[in-house]
């Protein structure tokens, strides 16, 4: 019996575990698409894979339905997969090992993927059953949303007869998403000198933070490893002549990274031996440390700054100085976070951006950082790309901007909303919110290939996503699968 058999709804759970068995990392989506048209073609379903692996299946209205408007179903079936330093699996070939907790399923050691596998499940559940009474349901299924949608970018939905769309990829039962941000990735190169170097080596680890979405979660200021790890190098370039040995933090360009590690190397200099030397590094870390712990008392609360001088002298590859500084000034230079707050909608971020990925090519002699750049202002976005590319061409590096995608317009006039809100209402006893979000949604670009879309996006609950903490809410999966049932059988007034 599988981990979530017992759990109601049954269908659901079962082809969630379905899912979490099969790797399906952004990027590494083929067998997960192969799995969703074998699905299709044992019910005799129409169905069509194309190049991407976007998966589209179709199952025409049930008998009394034939004249309601068709309802598209849609969703990602990637999702982003990070682990723990100490987890032993590979998420490129093994399946995730699923844990009952309370309310919460949960991964262990990995991320859980809810964004948006129970989208998934959810529509495979509505496909599965014969006797559910639905209108001609439309289920899109895209990959790679996570790294720039670009499934929903190449799809073709010309064979769609319905322009009502329910997005399932929302994180938070009750809220209603009829607005989402644009965005960009962009991803910056500057390349470096290395040289062999010997001297007395540390590594630095900026460490114990709660990571998170950087759209979802962006607004509660959470450090970021990456740019913590530049003011740290920056401060001690100007007490010391380092050179950059390693750097590494972030396993995404759209989740706030969480632990950043860096290895120094201190050289005897001027007459100051690399044993006075460590010892300035470790004074100006401790002062570091303490600095930014007690900015993110709040925000942050296990903010660490580690460091361990490894042992005897050694002999390596390193950064010259002179570019270790340009490298650290560079990282302090680039903007972080939110840059702006909408001031049409209170508590919404307008603009932001976050460094999730940032490396050290040994090799190729090149440090990488990638971002995530979102605003619901297409001109704001526009004007926070350019500024990342010209402080990093300043620096004498370069900038590709990847993956730009459209926001999603509201719209005053709804009918799919207004219906949504009524069986909310019937069945909740309360209005649900309707909101905007920061984070990026496939509906802008979907928007752009289905004349006059109707579009809402909703979601059970769901905590961390992104990260290894990510949960899925069991009892709000039930009631938001109670609340589909409810709104696909209601007919038209």
């Amino acid at each position: 019996m599988g981990v979530l058999s017992g759990l109601e709804p049954k269908k659901v759970f079962a082809y969630f575990e379905e899912i979490c068995e099969i790797p399906h990392g952004s990027g590494n989506v083929d067998q997960i698409s192969d799995y969703l048209v074998a699905f299709a073609k044992e019910r005799g379903l129409f169905v069509i894979q194309d190049d991407m692996k976007n998966v589209i299946i179709i199952k025409e209205a049930t008998e009394g339905y034939e004249e309601e408007p068709p309802l598209i179903i849609q969703g990602h079936m990637d999702m982003v997969a990070v682990k723990k330093p100490d987890c032993d699996m590979d998420m490129e070939k093994d399946g995730l090992r699923l844990l009952v907790e309370g309310d919460s399923v949960r991964a262990d050691g990995t991320s859980l993927g809810g964004d948006d596998g129970i989208a998934v499940a959810y529509a495979m559940a509505l496909l599965d059953s014969e006797t559910i009474c639905h209108p001609r349901l439309e289920v899109v299924l895209t990959v790679d949303e996570e790294v720039g949608m670009d499934g929903a970018r190449a799809i073709d939905l010309s064979m769609l007869k319905g322009n009502r769309l329910l997005n399932l990829d929302s994180e938070e039962e009750g809220i209603f998403l009829a607005s989402c941000a644009g965005g960009a990735r962009a991803h910056c190169k500057r390349p470096v000198t290395m040289e062999e170097a010997c001297g007395i080596s540390y590594e630095i680890v900026a460490d114990g933070l709660l990571g998170g979405h950087s759209g979802a979660e962006i607004h509660k200021e959470r450090g970021n490893s990456n740019t913590l790890m530049g003011r740290v190098l920056f401060a001690l370039k100007e007490k010391l002549p380092i050179q950059l040995v390693s750097l590494e933090g972030g396993l995404a360009d759209n989740a706030i990274p969480r632990s950043t590690r860096a290895v120094v190397l201190l050289l005897a200099r001027d007459g100051v031996s690399e044993i006075e030397q460590g010892s300035v590094l470790e004074q100006e870390l401790e002062r570091l440390h303490s600095g930014i712990a007690k900015e993110l008392a709040t925000k942050d609360p296990d903010f660490d700054l580690k460091y361990r001088k490894c042992d005897g002298k050694v002999c390596t590859k390193a950064v010259t100085v002179s570019d270790t500084a340009v490298i650290a000034g560079l990282l302090i230079a680039l903007p972080a976070g939110i840059q702006s707050m909408s001031a049409d909608v209170p508590g919404l971020v307008e603009t932001s951006l976050n460094m999730g990925q940032l490396s050290l090519d040994r090799e190729k002699g090149m440090v990488e950082a990638v971002f995530a750049v979102r605003s619901s202002v297409e001109s704001a976005k526009e004007a926070l790309l350019d500024r990342i590319c010209a402080v990093v061409a300043m620096a004498q590096g370069n900038c590709e901007i990847t993956g730009d995608y459209p926001g999603w317009a509201y719209r005053v006039d709804s009918p799919l909303r207004e219906k949504m809100i009524t069986v909310y209402e019937e069945m909740y006893g309360k209005k649900p919110a309707v909101e905007a979000i920061h984070a990026g949604l496939e509906c802008g670009i979907l928007g752009s290939k289905i004349a006059d879309l109707d579009c809402v996006s909703m979601g059970p609950d769901m905590k961390d996503i992104h990260t290894t903490e990510e949960t899925l809410s069991i009892s709000s999966v039930q009631r938001v699968w109670n609340y589909l049932l409810m709104l696909i059988a209601r007919k038209d007034a």
